[in-house]
């Protein structure tokens, strides 16, 4: 029976990861349909966004399957249970990313993004990037510290979300209210999809340590 419930999680994981990697090349290609008007690249991640929502409806099965069979406690139930909250957040990256395909789609054939703002979202797509990418290490291999970083690449996001703001509401912005509207939802979509891999970070410290985040900080603070 332990070999069996051992087989399930390795598949959970497996599945975890194939997510994790999904969803990170669809930002990065929905990043270069959004820089270069590419049309194609922009189809292409709205076309596979549903591989991703498959992968999340097999993470969930597996899971329910997994508890009714194992009836697993303590350490085990915490795993499965994380792992399901791990496909919710990456299910939502993956719409995030297939929302920046969008933008790029509709724009198309002009750029989604004018020159003043290219910076920027090139910032924010490398971050965005180096997050995914250290998803897909920690859930391959879990470890708690590297899974508290995240929190400091959300800053980084969170400080370049402000950068864009301060050009969107500059008096000398020149192009008028909806590509400011469009820069604006953009912006979102990219911190949005930091804070999921914040929370996925987060799921890992609990995974591995059996404490949320919020525990540890409390218990520093005493």
């Amino acid at each position: 029976m332990r070999e069996e419930f051992r087989a399930d999680l390795a598949e959970v994981s497996r599945l975890l990861v194939t997510m994790a990697e999904a969803v990170r090349a669809a930002m990065k290609k929905a990043t270069k349909a959004l820089l270069t008007a590419d049309i194609e690249a922009a189809r292409a991640v709205m076309e596979r966004d549903a591989e991703v929502d498959k992968l999340y409806a097999q993470v969930e099965t597996k899971v329910a399957d997994t508890i009714a069979r194992q009836a697993p406690v303590a350490s085990d139930l915490r795993t499965v249970i994380t792992a399901l909250h791990i496909s919710a957040d990456l299910e939502r990256m993956g719409d995030l990313a297939e929302h920046v395909a969008k933008t790029a789609q509709r724009r198309h054939p002009s750029p989604a993004v004018p020159a003043e703002l290219r910076g920027v979202f090139q910032g924010m797509a490398e971050r965005a990037d180096l997050m995914a990418e250290k998803i897909t290490t920690l859930l391959a291999s879990p470890e708690a510290g590297a899974a508290a970083e995240l929190e400091k690449d959300d800053d980084a996001m969170d400080d370049l979300e402000r950068e864009l703001f301060k050009i969107l509401l500059h008096d000398n912005w020149p192009y008028g209210a909806e590509t400011a509207i469009d820069g604006a939802l953009l912006g979102r979509f990219y911190e949005r999809y930091a804070d999921h891999a914040v929370n996925i970070g987060e799921q890992m410290v609990f995974l591995v340590t059996g404490e949320t985040v919020a525990e540890q900080q409390e218990q520093q603070q005493q």
